[in-house]
C-alpha cells in the first residue's frame, strides 16, 4: 500500500510539474555517461555484453544492441525499464544488476511506457534514450 501511495504521490507531483514548466528530457549523451559509469563492466563499452566482468557470469550479459531486433523491431521500453528499475519478478536484479533508486527518485521525468506517461528517474530515462540509440 505504501508503494502505491508513493507512486501516486510521484505521479501527482509530476503532473503538477508538467503543468507549471516544461521538462527537459535527457538526451542519449546523458544516458551514455550513466552507461559508462554503471554498465560497461558487464555489458562492455559497446553494449554487446562483452565487458571485463562478463567472463564469470552465467547467464552472460545481454547484448543491449539487439533489444529492438529481438522485439520485432521495436525498442521494448517497458521491459527495459523493468529490468533496470523495477524487475517485479526479482529475476534479473536478484542475479547480478545493481538496484537503482534512492536519491534518483528525486528527479523524475515523464517517460512514455506503453502509451502512459510514467514518472521515471531522469538518469534512467537518459539510459533508456541511450539504449534506444544504439540499436543495430
Amino acid at each position: 500500500m505504501q508503494s502505491v501511495l508513493t507512486s501516486l504521490g510521484a505521479a501527482c507531483g509530476l503532473a503538477l510539474l508538467v503543468g507549471c514548466a516544461p521538462i527537459s528530457m535527457p538526451e542519449p549523451q546523458e544516458g551514455a555517461a550513466f552507461f559508462a559509469a554503471n554498465c560497461t563492466a558487464c555489458h562492455g563499452a559497446n553494449g554487446r555484453g562483452e565487458g571485463p566482468g562478463a567472463a564469470g557470469l552465467s547467464p552472460k550479459p545481454t547484448d543491449l544492441t539487439l533489444l529492438a531486433r529481438n522485439n520485432g523491431g521495436t525498442f521494448p521500453t517497458a521491459r527495459a525499464l523493468s529490468y533496470i528499475y523495477g524487475d517485479p519478478d526479482g529475476g534479473h536484479l536478484a542475479r547480478v544488476m545493481p538496484q537503482f533508486g534512492g536519491a534518483m527518485a528525486d528527479d523524475l521525468v515523464p517517460v512514455e511506457v506503453d502509451g502512459i506517461l510514467t514518472p521515471t528517474p531522469r538518469a534512467l530515462a537518459g539510459l533508456l534514450s541511450y539504449l534506444e540509440s544504439i540499436q543495430g
